[in-house]
């Protein structure tokens, strides 16, 4: 089962076993993680589940999509490394993925 490391603003680290074809935003509400709002529930629909995702994990991850990237506008400080964690699908290669979460959502 991957891994996933969320870094809240204030640093605390939160590792959580995730299931493979699940979305990061749907690991993230099921753990509690803080500042995950998911208003849309997973929709590209809103910007609050808004994450940095680590520069050593940019490539595997992948670039987001055209709808995403028109979410990402209204995105809290919006960066190069940001992505919409509902459109980030879990899988093996993710094992470990480290994002931060904004210090506060759109």
């Amino acid at each position: 089962m991957p891994k996933l490391i969320f870094v809240t603003p204030e640093g605390e680290r939160m590792e959580v076993d995730a299931q493979k074809g699940t979305t990061v935003m749907e690991n993230a509400v099921r753990n509690d993680v803080p500042g995950i709002e998911a208003e849309c529930g997973g929709a590209c629909a809103c910007a609050t589940c808004h994450v940095y995702v680590d520069e050593a994990w940019r490539e595997t991850v992948g670039e987001p999509e055209a709808m995403e990237e028109d979410m990402l506008d209204f995105a809290y400080e919006p960066q190069p490394n940001s992505r919409l964690s509902c459109q980030i699908t879990v899988t093996d290669a993710l094992d470990g993925l480290v994002v931060t979460v904004p210090e506060k959502q759109a």
